[in-house]
């Protein structure tokens, strides 16, 4: 199979070359038989099968089109978990374990990979999986930066491949009927919206502890800068609360922004643009372990001068969810429900000549179903990348104390160095992106 000039043979050339090793495949991926494959099997890996990616690999074990031949960790518990779920599934003893996930990449007989790691991780891991020919589930947000989250929409497009993100609340029926609503003008011409996001907490200073047998710490680390283990609970596991160090993650901000801005901007078109200003202010914790922001609140506006206001649900009147406010009416959704100013709204039918979203009604399947046409999926990259800029900028308007002059298209911040220095982040050696 050839892609945008990259054949799974030259990638495994390559690979031979840099003295990566290659385990030679024992499925034969469907992508080599053309239009026509006996089997529409697609032959899938995991990297990051931990909490979020062993729901990701149940969600995957589950569709008859798919064969998960592979799994990838930093911890070999998460590895042996991982592959008792896969040999379980298909009653044999074939899934392979790995902890370099350069060379799972490497084996050759991948069609598509998934993805659920800490959020540092993200840009190297995306972008390798595009490079080497796959197809990429990834979980959100995008990146820890927005320049890894533009390096991750370059890669896809230069490779030509298929992504989804796993902001899945696209894929959920009400979310769907609320963003349908709204840009269909139900309730007028919106000029402000209100986005909740959930309340962020503190924490003691997590003493040092030893690095776990069935940890590989350095491994864990990987692009982020080095720290002595920790821990970052009372049980010093790493394996959840690194989304409350700055390092990794952004806290609840990065961690739900892939979801409840998304849907904002999904209701309003503006899902492939962005704010052209942020200015806000945030609580930070003075001391513990933890350092993002446990309170946090900046407003966002728009070329079309809409006001959007993100903020932890303590400080919204909706609490979660998105809520846009119009010249007729308001209507608010979460997953608690949906919810409007005038009930009369949710009853109103979409017209067969007004704006019909992106359906989905699975999300795992959409993305499967997009491997197979090469559609594009309901949360592509560009996509993702949007919604989780806007909780970056966000971040760095709080971070910086100032108001910052965003251009969407350019993806430049006006007349401040310091700011646009945080628009990336160096890696610690040797990773590179």
């Amino acid at each position: 199979m050839k892609t945008n000039g990259v054949s799974r043979r030259s990638f495994l050339r390559t690979s031979a070359a840099a003295g990566v090793a290659i385990v030679m495949p024992t499925v034969v991926p469907a992508s080599v038989f053309g239009a026509n494959p006996p089997s529409e099997r697609i032959v899938m890996g995991a990297i990051g099968v931990g909490s979020m990616g062993q729901g990701d690999l149940n969600g995957f074990l589950h569709k008859d089109e798919v064969q998960v031949v592979a799994v990838c960790d930093a911890d070999r518990n998460h590895i042996t978990q991982a592959k008792q779920m896969v040999d379980g599934r298909y009653n044999t003893q074939d899934c392979k374990g790995y902890l370099d996930y350069r060379e799972l990449l490497g084996r050759g007989d991948l069609d598509a990979m998934m993805h659920a790691l800490p959020d540092h991780w993200h840009g190297i891991v995306s972008v390798d999986c595009a490079r080497a020919g796959m197809d990429i589930h990834g979980q959100k947000p995008l990146a820890r930066t927005i320049g890894e989250g533009r390096a991750i929409c370059e890669a896809v497009d230069r490779y030509g491949r298929i992504w989804q993100t796993g902001s899945w609340q696209r894929s959920v029926a009400h979310f769907h009927r609320a963003c349908e609503l709204v840009i269909n003008g139900r309730i007028g011409k919106v000029k402000y919206v209100e986005v909740g996001l959930p309340n962020g907490g503190q924490s003691p200073v997590f003493p040092k502890r030893p690095v776990p047998e069935n940890l590989n710490w350095n491994w864990w680390l990987g692009p982020a800068p080095w720290r002595e283990y920790t821990g970052f609970d009372d049980g010093g596991s790493v394996h959840w609360n690194w989304r409350w160090v700055m390092d990794y993650s952004g806290g609840q901000l990065t961690d739900w922004a892939g979801h409840h801005i998304d849907i904002a901007h999904w209701g309003l078109g503006l899902d492939r643009t962005g704010p052209v200003g942020i200015e806000g202010r945030g609580e930070y914790p003075k001391d513990g372990t933890y350092d993002a922001p446990y309170a946090y609140k900046f407003t966002c506006t728009y070329a079309n001068g809409l006001e959007m206001v993100v903020a932890n649900a303590g400080q919204q009147p909706h609490g979660m969810g998105a809520c846009w406010y119009g010249d007729k009416g308001w209507i608010h959704v979460s997953r608690g429900g949906l919810s409007a100013g005038d009930e009369k709204i949710l009853k109103e039918v979409i017209g067969p000549n007004e704006i019909h979203l992106y359906k989905s009604n699975d999300h795992l399947q959409n993305f499967l179903d997009c491997v197979k046409t090469r559609k594009e999926t309901i949360t592509p990259a560009e996509i993702a990348h949007r919604s989780i800029s806007v909780a970056l900028l966000g971040e760095i308007a709080m971070l910086t104390g100032r108001k910052i002059q965003w251009d969407p298209e350019k993806e430049e911040i006006h007349n401040d160095p310091a700011a646009s220095a945080m628009l990336k982040r160096a890696h610690r050696e040797p990773w590179t992106l």
